[in-house]
């Protein structure tokens, strides 16, 4: 069986939430010894210098620049029509010669499209032909819903346009797939909605357990640490909340508390109000793991959240409880939950902060492992992967 697997990003390097899960499947495709040609749009020159690594993970490359500035014009020009931005913004010029390379000269078997973005050109000559298999990953439709609803003015409309034309793309493309994977039974119960005769598959997202164990012992000092892509809006607002409304809560309770932001794309506003609050932002970062192993609690302050927070298991998986928000909480394994703490006001929020904070770091430690992430390898969240891809080229052979 051989496998054409279309990306939205460069899977690499694996340090945020929309290439995570597609490394991870690189991985599982190279340990099972199953073929694969990648095809993977680049955002950006780090992405785009990333071929190299990713030769060891796949049996062919192609990376396809996306421009942005032109796309950002051609979105402009798509709001007259019924075509989701999110197709005009995740396209290419050179993506139909490049999948005319790829099926003449891979032949595949199957194609599995990473997200609703992807699943187009699956639907596509001169791929159209070929069996597919969509990984909706999230719904992202319900994702722009739910924006539209915490977003002011033009941002509203906008969103709201998108959640619904998206929305007739995503049961379009449902139909149309072999077969639909989700992260979680919240992204399962989103495909059902669209048509209850959709039977989606849920692939949950795992951690690399091994990866994230602390190889010392837990932290003692107070320490607050909140993971993410904070050019993402509800990443960055949730930072705004937290410092803003909960962190003078938190520092009445624990007044040498620290509170540490640790991702990339932090906006000058976001850096502004964090300076003025003493609080620090990392930017960038090789690894996140120091910063979690030195950690007393992490946070996930999301207003708003879909799939599975990739955030929060790599927490628990590095000894740390987790405070969340109910929309970060509902999309979370069974499994996880025990380890973490749910609340929704800025007083809650920081109540629970701060009595984290008052326990023994060997307590914070027995209230993490209070999680089971046996289940929760990769490799065992994606096992039943090769079998639907493999029945999928079958059953159209």
């Amino acid at each position: 069986m051989r496998v054409a697997f279309l990306t939205h990003r460069v899977p690499y390097a694996p340090n945020r939430g929309d290439r995570i899960r597609a490394y991870q499947m690189l991985r599982y495709f190279k340990a099972q010894g199953i073929p694969v040609c990648l095809v993977a749009l680049g955002h950006d020159d780090e992405e785009m210098s990333h071929a190299a690594e990713l030769q060891t993970l796949a049996d062919a490359v192609h990376i396809v620049r996306v421009t942005r500035a032109r796309n950002l014009v051609k979105a402009g020009l798509a709001l007259a029509t019924e075509r989701p931005l999110t197709h005009v913004l995740l396209d290419s010029g050179r993506m139909p010669a490049v999948l005319e390379q790829v099926r003449r000269q891979w032949q595949p078997d199957v194609v599995l499209a990473y997200c609703s973005g992807m699943a187009r050109f699956a639907m596509e000559p001169p791929l159209d032909t070929q069996p597919f298999v969509l990984d909706m990953v999230d719904v992202d439709s319900f994702k722009w819903e739910a924006l539209a609803a915490v977003s002011p003015g033009p941002r509203r409309w906008l969103y709201r346009r998108e959640a619904r034309v998206l929305r007739r793309f995503e049961a379009d493309a449902t139909r149309a797939a072999r077969a639909t994977l989700v992260v979680s039974g919240r992204e399962a119960d989103a495909v059902r909605s669209l048509d209850a005769a959709f039977a989606p598959v849920v692939l949950p997202n795992g951690v690399d357990v091994e990866a994230f164990r602390n190889p010392g012992p837990p932290a003692t000092r107070p320490e607050v640490v909140f993971t993410g892509v904070f050019s993402y809006r509800p990443n960055d607002s949730g930072a705004l909340w937290l410092i803003d409304q909960v962190w003078p809560l938190v520092l009445r309770r624990q007044p040498d508390a620290h509170l540490t932001l640790v991702g990339m794309g932090p906006g000058a506003t976001l850096k502004s109000r964090a300076a003025q609050a003493g609080v620090e932002v990392t930017g960038a970062v090789p690894d996140v793991r120091p910063y979690l192993w030195r950690a007393a609690v992490a946070v996930a302050p999301l207003d708003t959240a879909h799939g599975v927070q990739n955030k929060v298991l790599e927490a628990v998986a590095a000894g740390l409880p987790a405070v969340v928000t109910a929309a970060v909480a509902d999309g979370l394994p069974d499994a996880v939950r025990p380890a973490c703490g749910v609340a929704a006001s800025a007083v809650e929020y920081a109540e629970a902060i701060a009595q984290v904070l008052a326990l023994s770091a060997l307590e914070r430690r027995e209230l993490a492992s209070r999680a089971c992430l046996d289940g929760l390898t990769w490799e065992a969240c994606l096992q039943p992967l090769a079998g639907i891809l493999r029945q999928s080229a079958e059953v159209h052979a």
